[in-house]
């Protein structure tokens, strides 16, 4: 008989296919918000107007501003934004963004919750991870400032309570988790993502397919999180293509980011990543390739080492992506290939004299332990690399 605990976690509301301008004004109202803070894409804010719309709709809310948000999230940026918002005095954090500013300010919640003023002072935020892949939370002081987070592309890390942050001085991708730092309220507007470059908002969506994937196969999977991931791989199957051919589909873009509010179903009750991600940690923070990058190059080839012990549970990723009896490697394969993305470590200038110390890294990850298939030290991670050569 199956066991389990969903926890459901503190996101008050979602709200979907509504403009970014009319969102946010009934969310900070909402909250009674005062001094709102803003950590938003330079790029964004540099070369488009969706910035200056946002800024129209929360008038003179508006109380500090950061848009320097490295990718990876770095520590050194997100104690300067900390340090802004500390100094404005804020009572809401409003992201408009990427997944790494996302996760910025869930980090920059704690930061200032916690007193935290200098990088080195950010490892007693840290969560412990044993060589199991359990998570031992540290006791520090809950966060008392809201975030509403508006996302322009498909990581999803706005539906969940953890926070990637890399420490740059050793190359280390850290989580940081707690369960008020998710976002209160998350806006999904398709219009402002047109301003997200083509490739990027196309691989973010194959994190989330990667999401829903590992999540479906997981040892730990269970009918709560496969309803919304098999639901949601099914939307992105779909829309990413569709977006791909005609990027004016607001439709196919509203699809991929319902999808992605899906695929963290079952992350955020509780059902681990797997290798995929594990290994994906690894080859963001040490050789700065993009999340989705690392998804669309490793997802296939984990599917493909992990298929001789979850076979049943890769047939029902299959069944959703419409592709009945079909192998889910070869599948994901060519649809990702379809979508313009990378395919091998190759692709993005990692080489087999690299495998060792991605290997050893990743067994320091929470997911790597927990992969479907017992991976027993570096050498199994290093068969894995090889497969995606």
């Amino acid at each position: 008989m199956k066991t389990g605990r969903v926890a459901f976690g503190r996101m008050e509301a979602v709200s979907f296919g509504k403009p970014v301008g009319d969102a946010i004004t009934e969310e900070v109202a909402r909250f009674d918000a005062q001094r709102v803070f803003l950590m938003i894409s330079g790029t964004l804010n540099r070369e488009t107007d969706e910035i200056d719309k946002l800024r129209r709709a929360l008038g003179n809310k508006v109380a500090g501003e950061f848009d320097s948000m490295a990718p990876h999230t770095p520590r050194g940026d997100v104690i300067r934004a900390t340090e802004a918002a500390r100094a404005a005095d804020v009572d809401m954090i409003v992201t408009f963004g990427g997944g790494s500013i996302t996760d910025g300010a869930k980090a920059v919640q704690l930061c200032l919750a916690n007193e935290i003023r200098e990088q080195g002072e950010m490892d007693k935020l840290r969560a412990v991870i044993t060589s199991d892949g359990t998570v031992s939370l540290p006791a520090i002081k809950a966060p008392r400032v809201p975030q509403i987070t508006i996302p322009t592309t498909l990581s999803g890390g706005e539906f969940s309570a953890i926070s990637g942050v890399t420490d740059e001085s050793i190359h280390v991708k850290e989580l940081f988790r707690h369960p008020d730092i998710i976002p209160r309220a998350v806006i999904l507007d398709p219009e402002p993502t047109t301003q997200t470059p083509e490739w990027l908002f196309l691989s973010t969506g194959v994190r989330a397919v990667d999401h829903c994937v590992e999540g479906v196969c997981s040892n730990e999977a269970h009918p709560f999180g496969d309803a919304q991931a098999l639901q949601g791989l099914s939307l992105l199957a779909r829309g990413l293509p569709r977006v791909k051919s005609n990027p004016e589909d607001m439709e196919a873009r509203l699809d991929c980011q319902i999808g992605t509010w899906m695929s963290m179903a079952p992350l955020a009750s509780g059902v681990p990543m797997g290798a995929s991600h594990g290994i994906g940690y690894v080859l963001g923070a040490v050789f700065d390739i993009p999340h989705g990058h690392t998804s669309c190059i490793m997802l296939p080839y984990v599917m493909r080492w992990n298929k001789p012990f979850n076979a049943d549970r890769q047939e029902l990723a299959s069944v959703a992506m419409g592709s009945p009896g079909e192998d889910l490697s070869d599948l994901l394969d060519t649809f990702i290939g379809g979508l313009g993305m990378p395919r091998s470590l190759g692709a993005v200038d990692v080489r087999p004299e690299h495998f060792q110390r991605i290997a050893e890294q990743s067994m320091d990850t929470p997911w790597i332990p927990r992969n479907p298939r017992r991976i027993d030290g570096p050498a199994d991670v290093v068969e894995i690399l090889q497969l995606a050569v």
